[in-house]
């Protein structure tokens, strides 16, 4: 079997063109040996530097052991590949056509990246806060260059892309700390607010979960179509209870409200119909279709 190999290839020449290229590969493992290594000397001090600076820990994770990670290693790829007599100017001009394809196609994956960057610098919330957007209300699990995940208080899992979130209105509950909740009731014209006011502020401090340093309040909020419009503003100390507090005190109020036999209001419309003069029949019997008889006018 060896004759038959040796017949179809110069085992010598195969040799000597092998110990030629050893010198070349193994200059291209210690280029590539020197970038791990230096990556592993500058991680350190690029950490500190960007801690300095004030940069979220989610982003500099991001920034350092992967983009520049990611970026030193292609560079010491590039040399090693040089040093194996591979043509990387041309590699590099094809890499490059590719690259400006796959930007186009994707434009929004582009966008979002950009959005987490302006998220990781703006910090309008951080992983663990309780926040609203897009319709989605829960604790923030993980933030992205390309997405923001929420578990809701459903404790379902929601990826919302960060260009939506930067897009839209955003609401932090956990930003500042305690939280007041407004939960809106009516109660109706014919009612005293005073009393109405009592009744509620006597209930709903029995509550347990309250916050001790704000003591709640009842105020008017508006003089509706069908009732006066209140505001029970009751305050947490922390934003993931806002969602069950506003149940708990809507709850109470109603359930205090009526054993004080204070009237909650269906919405309506009252109409008053004042006296309509005669002119006004005659002029209706002149209208084809709308003659009124004297009798059915009395009855009206």
């Amino acid at each position: 079997m060896m004759n038959d190999l040796a017949r179809y290839v110069d085992i010598q020449a195969l040799t000597i063109r092998l110990i030629d290229f050893l010198p070349n590969l193994g200059a291209a493992a210690i280029i590539l040996a020197v970038f791990w290594i230096g990556f592993g000397v500058v991680r350190r001090p690029l950490v500190a530097a960007l801690e300095k600076m004030d940069f979220d820990e989610t982003l500099r994770d991001l920034l350092v052991d992967k983009l520049c990670r990611y970026a030193v290693m292609l560079i010491g790829v590039v040399m090693a590949a040089d040093q194996l007599g591979i043509n990387v100017g041309a590699a590099l001009a094809g890499l490059g056509v590719a690259g400006i394809a796959i930007g186009f196609a994707a434009q929004d994956s582009v966008a979002n990246v950009i959005a987490g960057i302006l998220i990781f610098g703006d910090k309008p919330f951080q992983v663990g806060d309780w926040i609203e957007t897009e319709g989605q209300y829960g604790k923030v699990s993980d933030i992205t260059l390309r997405s923001t995940r929420i578990r809701t208080a459903r404790n379902t899992y929601v990826v919302v892309p960060n260009k939506r979130i930067i897009d839209q209105t955003l609401e932090n509950y956990s930003k500042h700390g305690a939280l007041r909740v407004d939960v809106p009731l009516g109660i109706a014209y014919k009612e005293n607010v005073s009393e109405a006011r009592k009744v509620l502020l006597d209930a709903v401090k029995r509550l347990d979960g309250l916050s001790a340093e704000h003591e709640p309040d009842v105020v008017v909020t508006e003089l509706g179509d069908s009732s006066v419009n209140l505001a029970v503003r009751a305050w947490i100390d922390s934003g993931d209870q806002n969602q069950a507090t506003l149940f708990r005190v809507l709850e109470t109020s109603k359930t205090a409200l009526n054993e004080a036999g204070i009237e909650i209001p269906f919405p309506h419309l009252q109409l008053f119909v004042d006296d309509v003069q005669e002119r006004v029949w005659k002029g209706l019997s002149s209208v084809p279709g709308l003659s009124v008889a004297r009798s059915d006018r009395a009855a009206i």
